[in-house]
């Protein structure tokens, strides 16, 4: 293996050594203690140290890294306490993720890392978004990340590295080519030769490294970060390397030839650089052995740090509080708490612009992204003339990329931005609910970084759309926790839940229902305002029954009730997660008889949950059965008489009739 020191000095060159032997020493001592039982899986980066320990030694300290889990010379690289480390393996509470997450899943801001979820390509798009935030600031900073040769076969990989072209973001995407994603070889994972092919077909430039070199990874990250800071563009860069042990050590080898080990072990790269080190003379045995010592000793403190710290208790209060950031909304700004405003008469979608114009203004941090939304004004218009108020850096037309988008929203959150993503259609979501659901939803559990997204969903059918243009979905949301799910029927409430969700710095899925955007209106203040998360509205009082429903639910309900002269009370969730539990129980214990509208299909929908809830709580003040009433479970149809009989007024309707009769 040829080394060109160039204008290295030997520091620079002892420095690389030492990076490449901590990570080294560590994990032939983890493969020991996971033989003992004493940590429970280990995904060994053997043989492949120095692209981690090259890149990260390259790059300044407070430049993000996004690794994988044979990186740990990343960990290593920016002195991460090894006590730390080592009780993050074992679960202890000292760990990152508090005994909630294991292996390198966790990140630590302090470091500058942001590790991985088991998906493997998400944080891809997380990179995105850190660099996006450095660009919007004018700083001069690059961030890396990386994927494995497998793992760029997934649909995050093309996403991200679209939307990091397009937006010309300063992103080194390092892949990690060891020719095998667990046990399946290259050539059953893609046809084309290199992955450095890859780069012109997304209008980037790309490079590649001999893995094993760690002076040449060293050498190309660091030029490439030098010129990237100061012309912001994604690179590509692969790195051929070898996995000398299995994907983790249960998976074994025995589908690698053994000529391959023979093969790569000439080119390991601890081995080969120490013995050019020795050779060259900037590295002597005695210095040699002092590295290791110091090295060893380092390794037996931080286990005996790690090994005298108990196991974490649990405790079900702090388990579900730490689901979400603590967040205390600004009561003054609650329209039920002010004095009367100026208000102007809106449409339920002028309502929504007009409480997204208001946050911008408010938040200077805020970004909106999403399909055709910048000077198209987006497909329903509500972001119609914001790139002349903001510009396009706050106001971006995205590619049709929902997974990269939403997962560059984290992005934005680690570096303190607040972000909007409109799915054009909230059937659409589908694209993006990896990113949603595992990476939004459990970022601030798992190590504490909350993700200040609120994501943008036109729903509902009732428009003659169709199967894809008209699904309620918002129940697939509302069993995550960790997510916030709203939902507002009105113009009033539109307005000021939107601001609230802006105001929350947690996750929040905002429904807007389609059919509802042009067609009510309502003196709607002119001022900012919030209207608080979490609280239901009763919008009628009645005796006769209660009927719990939220978005266009409350609409048919009121007219269904004036219609047939129905003395209730009709109750409007507006949040669906966290739902109002006491409201509930208010209007319960008050009529007795209950009905549980929503558009979503039967089984599987939030009234379902409200229904047992209702059952387990408030048995005894019910006079009849708890009825729900929804749309048939069908895919939504498009002709207009299908439709009707999907959508549930008629059997509100005979329920009504049926309730009230009992």
């Amino acid at each position: 293996m040829n080394f060109d020191r160039k204008d290295y000095s030997n520091d620079t060159l002892l420095h690389l050594y030492h990076g490449l032997l901590k990570p080294r020493m560590i994990e032939e001592k983890m493969l020991i203690l996971l033989r003992q039982g004493k940590v429970s899986k280990w995904f060994s980066g053997i043989g492949q140290e120095a692209i981690s320990v090259g890149s990260t030694l390259a790059l300044e300290s407070d430049e993000y890294i996004l690794p994988l889990h044979r990186n740990l010379g990343v960990f290593t690289g920016r002195n991460v306490p090894l006590d730390r480390l080592f009780a993050q393996w074992q679960g202890k509470t000292t760990g990152f993720t508090k005994g909630r997450d294991r292996s390198f899943h966790f990140g630590t801001n302090e470091h500058h890392i942001v590790g991985m979820i088991s998906h493997l390509g998400p944080q891809l798009a997380v990179a995105g978004g850190i660099a996006l935030a450095d660009k919007l600031d004018d700083k001069p900073k690059v961030t890396v990340t990386y994927s494995g040769d497998g793992g760029a076969s997934e649909g995050d990989f093309h996403e991200a590295l679209n939307v990091a072209a397009v937006w010309q973001l300063p992103v080194i995407f390092i892949i990690e080519n060891n020719g095998y994603g667990l046990s399946t070889p290259s050539n059953e994972q893609f046809r084309f030769k290199q992955f450095i092919d890859k780069g012109p077909a997304y209008g980037m430039e790309a490079v590649q490294v001999d893995g094993n070199n760690v002076l040449e990874v060293y050498d190309t990250v660091h030029r490439l970060a030098q010129d990237l800071r100061q012309n912001p563009r994604p690179v590509l860069l692969e790195a051929l390397t070898f996995r000398m042990r299995g994907h983790e050590e249960a998976s074994g080898t025995k589908y690698v030839p053994q000529e391959l080990f023979e093969q790569w072990a000439q080119k390991d790269p601890v081995e080969n650089y120490e013995k050019w080190l020795l050779q060259e003379g900037i590295l002597d045995e005695e210095a040699r052995m002092r590295y290791r010592e110091t090295i060893k000793r380092e390794i037996e403190e931080g286990l005996r740090v790690a090994d005298a710290t108990p196991m974490p208790t649990a405790n079900p209060q702090q388990e579900l509080a730490d689901m979400y950031q603590p967040f205390e909304p600004d009561a003054s700004l609650n329209l039920a708490t002010g004095n009367s405003q100026p208000a102007t008469e809106k449409r339920y979608v002028d309502a929504i612009s007009d409480g997204l114009r208001q946050s911008m203004e408010r938040y200077p941090e805020l970004v909106l992204m999403g399909q055709d939304i910048a000077d198209y004004g987006g497909v329903f218009k509500i972001t119609e003339g914001f790139v002349q108020q903001f510009g396009k850096g706050r106001v971006r037309n995205t590619p049709l990329c929902e997974s990269a988008i939403v997962g560059a929203g984290l992005g934005l959150s680690i570096k303190g931005k607040k972000s909007m993503v409109e799915m054009q259609f909230a059937d659409f979501v589908t694209c993006g609910f990896n990113q949603i659901v595992n990476n939004l939803a459990k970022s601030h559990y798992r190590w504490g970084q909350n993700a200040d997204v609120v994501v943008r969903m036109p729903t509902g059918a009732g428009t003659a759309a169709g199967p894809f243009h008209s699904q309620s979905n918002e129940a697939w949301f509302t069993h995550t926790p960790g997510l916030k799910v709203v939902f507002p029927s009105n113009p009033v409430d539109a307005k000021g839940l939107l601001c609230a969700a802006f105001e929350d710095p947690n996750p929040v899925m905002f429904f807007e229902h389609k059919l509802l955007y042009r067609s009510i209106t309502a003196p709607v203040p002119d001022a900012y305002y919030t209207t608080p998360i979490g609280k239901a509205a009763l919008v009628r009082e009645g005796d006769e029954m209660s009927i719990i429903t939220y978005g266009a639910g409350v609409h048919w309900a009121l007219a269904l009730a004036d219609e047939v002269g129905l003395s209730a009370d009709i109750l409007d969730l507006r949040t669906l997660l966290p739902w109002d539990t006491e409201a509930v129980r208010q209007t319960v214990e008050k009529t007795g008889r209950v009905i549980i509208l929503h558009e979503d299909t039967l089984i599987g929908g939030l009234g379902g949950e409200i229904a047992a809830w209702i059952a387990e709580h408030c048995f005894r003040h019910l006079d009849a059965p708890v009825h729900r009433v929804a749309s048939l479970d069908t895919a939504v149809p498009f002709a207009p008489p299908l439709e009707k009989v999907f959508l549930p007024q008629q059997r509100l309707r005979e329920t009504v009739a049926k309730l009230r009769s009992y």
